[in-house]
């Protein structure tokens, strides 16, 4: 189950490549359908996630959530400017970045793996933006590349908020937060007049299907549905089949072409990730 999850996030990138909504309308869809699905599948299982679910609690999980949503923004973005495999990796620094602010913000202890994971992380990502090689990126791949970041940034937030909760069921927890994903954009999207002259087509619709249902609803029943059976750091370390799932599908899909030192730079991330899990 946790495999099949993995596998499943992995190839988010793939279908926001062929998919023509706007990134703000696609992580509206994404959070509010999903949550709604992820609330069915509980109530079906005849679970009761949401009691004694307390004020504060709440409101930790409305604000990650927003935090969230605007993380799928950057990251759905991200895709568009630059390759998958690039903005997948660029968003795979999270953990360094969690490291390097629980140093800053919480005075947790730099140990020496730590900080050797945390310079081979930061040197892969200068491998695989190509900002070493001489001759300047590219506009759009530099911008892919900060908004990659800007989303690992989010990201590491939303994990340094979750050390807050606690006591609450996975799936309320996800669900409360998938929910504050949508809602945090409605705002934006009334504003900005992204719901009037949508480009339905049926492949269209085929994909928000896939990315709400399978994406998000299904994948995150798997992810969640497996934790009683493992070990936390068996989940930590099994996660990293996404990142090399998207590495894998987006040359063989998109013929997207890594250089060596590209190579080199997402063995250095995902090593340094993954060691420091270890």
């Amino acid at each position: 189950m946790l495999t099949a999850s993995m596998l499943i996030f992995g190839t988010i990138g793939i279908a926001r490549r062929f998919i023509l909504l706007s990134s703000g309308l696609l992580a509206f869809c994404r959070g509010i359908f999903g949550a709604l699905f992820l609330m069915a599948f509980v109530k079906v299982r005849g679970r009761h996630i949401f009691a004694g679910l307390e004020k504060t609690t709440f409101a930790w999980l409305a604000i990650s959530g927003g935090i969230i949503g605007l993380n799928w923004i950057l990251l759905f973005e991200a895709y568009n400017y630059t390759s998958v495999s690039v903005a997948t990796l660029c968003y795979y620094m999270e953990p360094t970045i969690v490291i390097l602010a629980s140093a800053l913000l919480f005075r947790e202890k730099m140990t020496v793996k730590k900080i050797v994971c945390t310079l081979l992380a930061l040197i892969g990502m200068v491998l695989i933006s190509g900002a070493g090689q001489g001759g300047g990126l590219a506009a759009s791949e530099s911008r892919g590349i900060f908004l990659g970041l800007g989303a690992a940034v989010l990201y590491a937030s939303v994990i340094l908020m979750n050390k807050r909760i606690k006591g609450i069921d996975a799936f309320a927890k996800t669900i409360i937060q998938l929910f504050f994903a949508g809602a945090v954009l409605l705002p934006y999207l009334l504003a900005t007049g992204e719901f009037r002259d949508i480009p339905w087509s049926a492949r269209t619709v085929l994909l928000l299907i896939l990315i709400v249902i399978v994406h998000t609803g299904i994948a995150y029943a798997l992810y969640f549905g497996s934790m009683d059976g493992l070990r936390t750091q068996t989940v930590a370390l099994f996660s990293y089949i996404d990142p090399v799932t998207a590495l894998i599908l987006s040359g063989i899909v998109l013929n997207e072409k890594m250089t060596l030192a590209g190579m080199v730079g997402a063995v250095l991330i995902l090593g340094s990730a993954i060691a420091g899990e270890m």
